[in-house]
């Protein structure tokens, strides 16, 4: 029970993004928002790729002691994961929904494009405003 809390109290808005991208994914959509060819794929590149840039700036933000190998697992890993349930969810569980193996592929890119970000753009923000309150440079 006291993980289920601290994880909760770590990650508030990735949990909640989990949830919204749950109810985009398995809900029944609508027909009447216009739509361009292309327009799916984008939705999903950018769903994944929000909820792990808010994955990677959770983290950063409530650690003080960093491992990529769990960042790894946690924000590239266990999203393409959740990804692909969900596809198979669609596929099976639904007679509404299909799953798509190119939607799968749109969403592992927006996985791999944030992790490219919260390596290489959000840690050194976190770093450098951690810093500029500490008083401490990072290493």
């Amino acid at each position: 029970m006291n993980k289920i809390v601290v994880v909760l109290r770590k990650y508030p808005l990735s949990l909640l993004t989990l949830v919204l991208i749950s109810c985009l994914s398995l809900g029944r959509g609508t027909s009447s928002v216009p739509s361009f060819t292309g327009l799916d794929k984008i939705a999903h590149f950018l769903m994944y790729a929000f909820l792990c840039v808010v994955i990677w700036f959770e983290y950063y933000r409530s650690h003080t002691m960093f491992s990529l190998r769990k960042m790894v697992m946690g924000a590239v890993v266990a999203p393409v994961l959740f990804s692909g349930m969900l596809e198979l969810f669609q596929e099976y569980l639904t007679t509404y929904r299909n799953g798509d193996v190119v939607d799968f592929l749109f969403n592992t890119l927006g996985v791999l494009f944030a992790a490219v970000i919260g390596r290489y753009v959000i840690r050194p923000l976190v770093f450098r405003r951690r810093s500029t309150d500490s008083g401490v440079s990072p290493k």
